[in-house]
């Protein structure tokens, strides 16, 4: 992999230990899954994309509408679901015919494949990306290589 990957890789492991706080995005002070790509994009790539406005914790659920996949296509590079790497971005959904709202930092790929995430009640962690997590995966992204505009 290259050192980009690396990089983003590293960054997520620093976000170990970070208490989950929805609708946050500082290290060791708070974070909720998108806190902790939004983080990992400052610290990596520079200024963020785009200004959030605030979401509950059931965001476009009642709408049934997928806006964080939408917001990942248009700042990430999307990639086939097969073709997993460290550095990916993941989209998961929690539950059949719920919208996909959990992100995660694949953090290492092979026999025993890993992913950083912020998980409510644990925090910022690294787990296993074990059958029933990788059966939710419904979207892979790449970070951009350099900052955009």
């Amino acid at each position: 992999m290259s050192a980009f990957h690396d990089a983003i890789v590293h960054e997520a492991r620093a976000w170990i230990g970070t208490p989950y706080v929805h609708q946050q995005a500082t290290k060791r002070g708070g974070c909720d899954c998108l806190g902790l790509i939004r983080g990992i994009w400052r610290d990596v790539i520079g200024s963020e994309p785009e200004r959030l406005p605030a979401y509950s914790m059931d965001w476009s659920e009642p709408q049934g509408e997928e806006k964080l996949w939408a917001a990942a296509l248009r700042h990430l590079n999307a990639k086939p679901l097969d073709d997993a790497a460290i550095g990916d971005v993941i989209l998961f959904r929690m539950r059949a015919g719920a919208v996909a709202k959990h992100l995660g930092v694949q953090s290492s790929t092979g026999a025993c494949p890993t992913f950083v995430h912020a998980y409510n009640g644990h925090g910022v962690v690294e787990s296993p990306l074990s059958a029933p997590w990788a059966r939710r995966i419904v979207a892979r992204f790449e970070f951009p290589t350099e900052e955009v505009c």
